[in-house]
């Protein structure tokens, strides 16, 4: 051997060394991210950018049908409605799968004024599931300002007839921020890194809840509304949580079977409420006159439904995917942002996959929930009819949430055939990444599958947990469920729950490039040889035991006596 072949080869190690020094360390037995097909992605965006059908679903759902309150038939009119769009697009197996709801409720009319001291229109819309007033209601304006249950003794006896202002005037200042919001790179690297959860958990308005504080919060809430009922007041009246005439509604728990029709219960601008409250503060006496016209209705006896339509699969097909989003919405608005806008993007990119003619190895499954606003009641029966739930004590109401010890999951036979459940629940903004639930072996392959849309904003996978909508019902049974980072654009200062939740609302570059990523995931879980990793599940762990087999019957011949 030359020196100077030496020499080359001494070069070529130290060469190779280096590349080594500088490539990625992968653990032992770790899977390396998924390859991405950039032929079939191309073929996605041209179909989602060319010829997409996402806002003609979404004027579907939201000027044409209107708002879909569970139990109403609205939300019924919607059912019949997806069920025959996803058919007319070839979708194999649409239909709908039902369970126990209660009551449905529709407002008809409401006009509302303040009588004296001055003669003043009130801009108010009544909750869910709370009375009529069966004609022109007149009465007197009290103020019911109580911090404990205790508070409430010495008001007895003096509500009845009575309309109740309930809580305490709020300052509005001026806006110091724009309605607006999107994310920006700082705010992304923000969200990229975990934080350790501290027990706290954020409302709307921004303000930070301890669990105690929750927990007293509810069983004040449940108290004044006992104590209401039994004082047999007129109506009660809430300030808005926002300013500037939006009004942020809800509904009450009447709609559960049996339950009472409770005490009308009215929603108006912060800005009028906080002017009665002055009044009363200086002992000028206040009339309000109410006209509320509203019904209770049950179209399928106090059932509601999930819409359920596939892509079968070809080899793999007995395992799934899983898209969705929550088709029910509260009633001031029409439910555009919260959540037609989800709905139409999980449709959209189901669409999408059919359209394209394309054969995903596992049988991808689009599920379209009813009863997300009072606890995500749709995805838990479904999850529960399927693949397992949590094993919940019959006497104790507490919230899963809200629990210090972890309960144990009973898990139905097909669990482990589920690969992932998709969800698009956060408004109108475009996706920017996604939430990966702390499990640390998805992260990369996220990353992976978000590369080719770098230049429509998807740049951040993070280890973080988000709640508060559907894949929490999957999570929970240790199905890998998801949630993708939004942009905010206006949802918790205008739109969510509020009457401006319309379709003007809605953003239609947003929704295109929400419903080509959701595409490229769906197709890209669907064709992988493994199913996404998971994480253990770190709580007890049962499985149902099928049902023994009845014993056949014996014709018994009868004996001669």
């Amino acid at each position: 051997m030359t020196l100077r072949f030496m020499r080359i080869r001494l070069l070529l190690a130290s060469a190779l060394l280096i590349l080594l020094a500088s490539a990625p360390l992968v653990a032992a037995g770790a899977p390396a991210p998924d390859s991405v097909d950039l032929q079939v992605v191309t073929r996605i965006r041209q179909e989602g950018m060319q010829h997409s059908k996402v806002m003609q679903t979404l004027a579907e759902l939201t000027d044409r049908i209107g708002p879909r309150l569970s139990g109403s038939q609205n939300l019924k009119n919607a059912n019949l409605y997806v069920q025959q769009q996803l058919t007319d697009w070839g979708l194999a197996n649409s239909h709908l799968e039902g369970f126990t709801f209660g009551r449905g409720w529709a407002l008809d009319s409401v006009s509302l004024r303040m009588t004296s001291p001055d003669n003043a229109i009130l801009y108010g819309i009544p909750k869910a599931w709370t009375p009529s007033t069966n004609g022109v209601l007149k009465g007197e304006v009290v103020a019911l300002k109580v911090k404990s249950v205790e508070d409430l003794d010495k008001f007895k006896g003096q509500l009845t007839g009575k309309i109740v202002l309930l809580g305490e005037p709020r300052e509005l200042k001026p806006e110091s921020e724009a309605a607006l919001r999107r994310y920006d790179e700082a705010k992304l690297k923000e969200l990229s890194d975990f934080t350790i959860p501290g027990g706290t958990y954020k409302d709307p308005t921004g303000r930070v809840w301890t669990r105690e504080e929750i927990m007293q919060r509810r069983r004040l809430s449940m108290a004044i509304d006992k104590f209401l009922q039994d004082e047999k007041v007129a109506a009660s009246i809430e300030a808005s949580r926002g300013d500037e005439g939006i009004l942020f509604v809800q509904g009450t728990q009447n709609y559960k079977p049996g339950s009472p029709d409770g005490v009308l219960q009215i929603v108006i601008a912060a800005e009028q409420f906080n002017r009665m409250e002055r009044l009363l503060d200086r002992k000028i006496p206040v009339s309000v006159e109410l006209d509320v016209k509203s019904h209770f209705e049950s179209p399928d006896n106090g059932t509601i439904f999930n819409n359920v339509a596939e892509l079968p699969g070809t080899d793999k097909q007995d395992e799934l995917v899983l898209i969705g989003g929550h088709l029910d919405s509260w009633h001031a608005g029409t439910g555009a942002t919260d959540n037609a806008a989800g709905v139409a993007v999980a449709m959209e990119a189901i669409r999408i996959l059919q359209a394209l003619g394309l054969k995903p190895r596992r049988t991808i499954r689009v599920v379209l929930w009813g009863g997300e606003e009072e606890g995500l009641l749709g995805s838990a029966a479904y999850v529960k009819q399927h693949y397992g739930y949590l094993d919940t004590p019959k006497d104790d109401p507490t919230p899963s949430y809200l629990r210090t010890t972890p309960l144990p999951v009973v898990l139905k036979a097909g669990q482990e055939k589920v690969s992932a459940y998709f969800n698009l629940d956060n408004g109108t903004g475009k996706i920017r990444g996604i939430y990966a639930q702390e499990n640390a072996s998805v992260a990369p392959i996220f990353e992976k599958w978000g590369e080719p849309f770098r230049d429509l904003g998807f740049t951040t996978v993070t280890m973080r947990n988000t709640g508060s909508t559907d894949h929490i019902s999957f999570d929970a049974i240790g199905i890998p469920g998801f949630q993708f980072i939004q942009d905010s654009v206006e949802y918790e200062t205008r739109s969510h729950h509020s009457n401006m939740d319309v379709y003007d609302r809605a953003q239609r570059d947003d929704l295109i490039q929400a419903s080509i990523i959701m595409a490229s995931f769906l197709y890209n879980t669907a064709s992988r040889d493994e199913l996404l990793p998971r994480k253990p599940l770190l709580v007890e762990v049962k499985h149902e035991q099928p049902a023994p087999a009845a014993t056949p019957v014996k014709n018994v011949k009868k004996k001669k006596s």
